[in-house]
């Protein structure tokens, strides 16, 4: 399917939402997934200027037909976070009526962060696949960071939200964080993942924007400890 794949890694502060200074703090990133021929597109995580990225998505011939949730947190699905006020699905809503999608354990949590209702979410298991035009894109279910945090597997690309970074993962002091959880997530649930898929995070929070799996396995310290003791360990506190 490589040859009609659409997809596009946004930087928050740089390709979108420039003039906004918490956008370039965070260094948020935005997926764009979709079909060429079709034209049809979701976007994972919208948040900072939803409007500005409807935008770049039209500019490019294709339309928002669907979100994709990572998880709740305010700065990948809007809300309210450190006395800022982050612009979110609840506002591209607005422009467009599209069903957001999200792990089913974490829907009640993305309504109450967001001010969504039940009419615009979907709620899904891991396993699921949500279909746009004629790509694929599998459901992860990778609780840990979050109760309901998952990753989206599509053509040989891993959009990993905050479950996995380059180096490191996702905090697990925050509520509703999991450590053991999280270590399942990345070393059950995420071992079937091939090491020639390229991973792509939430955040950029490494030199590299991406990577393949096989080189995060080798270089990332989340996998250089297979026992689950020590790893608890090390990374939960």
């Amino acid at each position: 399917m490589d040859d009609r794949l659409y997809f596009r890694q946004l930087l928050s502060g740089r390709d979108f939402a420039a003039d906004d200074g918490l956008a370039r703090q965070m260094v948020n990133f935005v997926y764009a997934v979709g079909d060429r021929q079709t034209g049809q597109a979701v976007l994972v995580d919208p948040a900072y200027d939803t409007f500005g990225l409807l935008d770049l998505l039209e500019a490019d011939g294709m339309a928002c037909t669907g979100v994709l949730a990572t998880h709740y947190h305010p700065d990948h699905v809007g809300g309210e976070m450190m006395g800022f006020s982050i612009e979110g699905v609840a506002r591209l809503l607005e422009r467009v009526s599209v069903p957001i999608h999200v792990q089913a354990d974490e829907a009640d949590l993305v309504k109450k962060v967001t001010g969504t209702g039940d009419d615009c979410l979907v709620s899904h298991a891991s396993g699921d696949v949500v279909t746009v035009g004629a790509i694929d894109i599998e459901l992860i279910a990778t609780p840990g960071h979050t109760p309901g945090s998952q990753c989206f597997l599509v053509d040989g690309r891993l959009v990993a939200g905050d479950t996995l970074f380059l180096e490191g993962c996702g905090r697990m002091d925050l509520p509703g964080s999991d450590p053991a959880q999280m270590y399942e997530s990345l070393t059950t649930r995420l071992a079937r993942v091939p090491d020639d898929t390229v991973l792509y995070p939430g955040h950029r929070y490494s030199l590299e924007s991406s990577a393949t799996m096989g080189i995060t396995r080798e270089r990332n310290p989340v996998f250089r400890i297979p026992r689950r003791d020590q790893w608890l360990a090390t990374f939960a506190g």
